[in-house]
């Protein structure tokens, strides 16, 4: 496979960015995630794409639930910040602003535009990712705004 030719395709992808969240057993977390897409019109679904070795996987295995939080266009420092991995920065959620979700308790960060709570319906394994189907379950909107782009924030993913 030509390497550069695939990076660059798939940096072409065209994604949002989103706080991932879930929540079991008094523990929380989230993680800034591009891999998310609407799978399903009735009932409404999404599929969403996790690290294995994530502590929001962990959490989700365990709750089956999560909820996605849609970062605005002015929230790349908050972005960054979840983006880091909770084993390396473990007080990366200190500071968040947020309410647990009235169906599933996954965490509504406040700043965000909107969000979707989710209840997972199946998995399947992906490399070095599981990839979740998850019905929406309730959703809000907190605010007027344009959604963060990956293309804006400048971050890269490996592609």
């Amino acid at each position: 496979m030509d390497e550069s030719a695939k990076k660059i395709v798939l940096r072409w992808f065209t994604y949002g960015l989103h706080a991932v969240t879930a929540a079991h057993g008094g523990e929380v977390a989230m993680m800034t995630a591009n891999f998310i897409t609407q799978s399903a019109f009735t009932p409404p679904h999404v599929a969403l794409a996790v690290e294995l070795d994530s502590k929001t996987n962990r959490l989700i295995e365990a709750s089956r639930a999560f909820a996605v939080n849609v970062f605005a266009s002015d929230q790349r420092d908050l972005a960054g910040q979840l983006g880091k991995k909770s084993a390396k920065s473990p007080g990366k959620t200190d500071g968040v602003v947020w309410q647990p979700g009235p169906l599933t308790g996954s965490p509504i960060v406040d700043s965000c535009l909107g969000w979707l709570e989710c209840r997972v319906t199946g998995s399947l394994p992906s490399g070095d990712h599981v990839v979740y189907v998850a019905e929406v379950v309730e959703a809000g909107v907190q605010r007027e705004g344009a959604p963060l782009t990956m293309a804006e924030s400048g971050f890269r993913h490996s592609g």
